[in-house]
């Protein structure tokens, strides 16, 4: 399922570990687009965001309901024909179940955790710690065939990535521009 021709795309969850880029790149994509725009991380109940900036992993008790939000957010756009960009680390294949729709597809930005490190330790004021990384690693399932996604290497440029995210899946813009 993860052949563009394949993927009916009204609404992109932008996955991946923290410090992958996924915030920029959805943000870029969005605005190109001119589709609705949410940041997953405000989301987080304020537990969960003192927990992550404490160095401390969330459990899967404390994801569920922040999934829920997230899912909840995808299915009023689904529900009201808005297309949308969420982003979503959405690290497991049973987070991705909770998301999971007809006309979602999930955008992986994928990079190796030495360039994820060295991009988390040059940004500032985000909560989740650079000590982080490792467990969001090794929670990491990367999407599967059978799901509808993209995934694309966080090697480049945020242009370069949005671009190839507009490309692959054959988007256009909804408003004029």
């Amino acid at each position: 399922m993860s052949g563009a021709d394949q993927l009916d795309a009204r609404v992109l969850v932008v996955m991946g570990v923290s410090g992958s880029g996924k915030s920029t790149v959805a943000a870029m994509v969005a605005e190109h687009l001119g589709w609705d725009f949410a940041e997953g991380d405000s989301m987080h109940p304020p537990a969960n965001v003192d927990k992550m900036h404490a160095g401390t992993p969330l459990t899967d008790d404390d994801r569920w309901p922040w999934l829920d939000v997230v899912a909840a957010w995808i299915r009023d756009h689904l529900d009201r024909g808005a297309p949308g960009v969420v982003t979503c680390s959405a690290l497991k294949r049973s987070y991705r179940d909770v998301l999971r729709a007809p006309g979602v597809v999930f955008v992986h930005v994928a990079g190796e955790g030495s360039l994820i490190q060295d991009r988390m330790s040059q940004r500032s004021g985000h909560f989740m710690p650079t000590s982080l990384l490792a467990s969001q690693l090794a929670t990491l399932e990367p999407p599967q065939p059978d799901e509808a996604h993209v995934t694309i290497a966080a090697d480049r440029t945020p242009d370069e990535e949005s671009a190839e995210v507009v490309q692959r899946l054959g988007l256009e813009p909804t408003t004029p521009r």
